[in-house]
């Protein structure tokens, strides 16, 4: 008999290298999508209250359980409207994108001071007009979004401050957009609607400084062997004496940014004491604000902040949104 070739794989991906902690809880959007659309807001944030599921009609042609009832996993966002206090114009420069000009809300909210101070002489016409001016140089609009946790569940009194860009129709269309709705309160609903898919972009759940064994799933080694049993059997050879990037190594598991795809909008809705199971959700509580349901799993823990943006690698084919017939919630009871 021959000898046996032993395949084992490390696990864990070396393109998420380093896994280092992320330097806020806050998911930062690093690229944001064109459309074809009109102006539009390009995302939205909420807090990721839990997880359930829901029994649908499966309405996707081709599919094997076509026309069947089929149970999905929901994780259940809350997304209170949040505030427009903001506008910020940006151009082009060998540096990058270099703002241009800001416009501010006339009276904005006292929680805003927790975070910055506005101008105190800050002119909102005078800047508007050096906005409407100066259309042949300004090639991106972006918006200041300021959340409201207070309203939520979230045990926090410090909002945080989101910029989100303007996209489709012409720098003109955009203006006139952002100055529509400078000042005013924005819902999920406005942003998006049932059917769509989003990316999340959220900070996973952090485990700490974790050995070899559970950071990268290698094995363990016999009992038998010498000084350690929870770590990988070699870091490297004598000559050259280098250790590679690729050895799986003791470190930070967890805390990290990370942006999945493609994520499927179930449901839109402004009752959020119809979606809460009795005791409310396990670490976040009732909900009481407007809610949101996503297909699938979402990156983060509860009371994390999730954002959700205009998709950046959409499908080929329409996906049609499911029927929803029941929605389960007493999975997830609380205490």
């Amino acid at each position: 008999m021959g000898h046996r070739k032993r395949h084992a794989p490390k696990r864990g991906s070396l393109s998420y290298l380093p896994k280092k902690r992320a330097r806020s809880w806050i998911g930062k959007t690093r690229f944001w999508p064109e459309t074809n659309e009109g102006p539009r807001l390009l995302g939205f944030a909420g807090y990721k209250a839990g997880m359930t599921h829901l029994v649908a009609m499966d309405d996707q042609k081709g599919s094997l359980t076509y026309g069947k009832e089929i149970t999905i996993p929901t994780t259940v966002i809350e997304t209170p409207p949040m505030i427009v206090f903001g506008m910020r114009a940006y151009v082009k420069s060998f540096e990058g994108m270099k703002t241009f000009c800001e416009a501010w809300m006339d009276k904005p909210p006292k929680d805003l001071e927790r975070l910055l101070t506005l101008p105190k002489k800050a002119n909102k016409d005078k800047s508007l007009d050096k906005i409407r001016d100066s259309l042949e140089k300004i090639d991106e609009m972006r918006l200041l979004i300021l959340s409201q946790p207070r309203i939520a569940k979230t045990g926090r009194k410090k909002p945080e401050i989101i910029e989100i860009k303007i996209g489709g129709g012409t720098i003109k269309e955009q203006i006139e957009y952002s100055i529509e709705i400078l000042g005013k309160e924005i819902d999920m609903s406005n942003v998006f609607k049932e059917g769509d898919l989003v990316d999340t972009i959220a900070i996973t759940i952090g485990k700490g400084i974790q050995g070899p064994v559970k950071r990268w799933g290698v094995k363990r080694l016999s009992h038998k062997s010498r000084k350690t049993v929870r770590g990988v059997g070699s870091i490297g050879p004598w000559n050259p004496a280098i250790v590679m990037y690729s050895v799986p190594r003791a470190g930070q598991m967890g805390f990290h940014q990370r942006t999945e795809y493609n994520k499927q909008i179930l449901k839109i809705d402004t009752n959020g004491n119809e979606i809460s199971p009795k005791g409310g959700f396990v670490r976040y509580g009732n909900i009481d604000t407007n809610y949101t349901l996503l297909k699938g799993s979402v990156p983060g823990s509860e009371r994390r902040l999730v954002m959700m943006r205009y998709p950046a690698r959409p499908p080929e084919t329409e996906i049609p949104a499911p029927r929803i017939a029941y929605v389960n919630m007493e999975s997830r009871q609380g205490d």
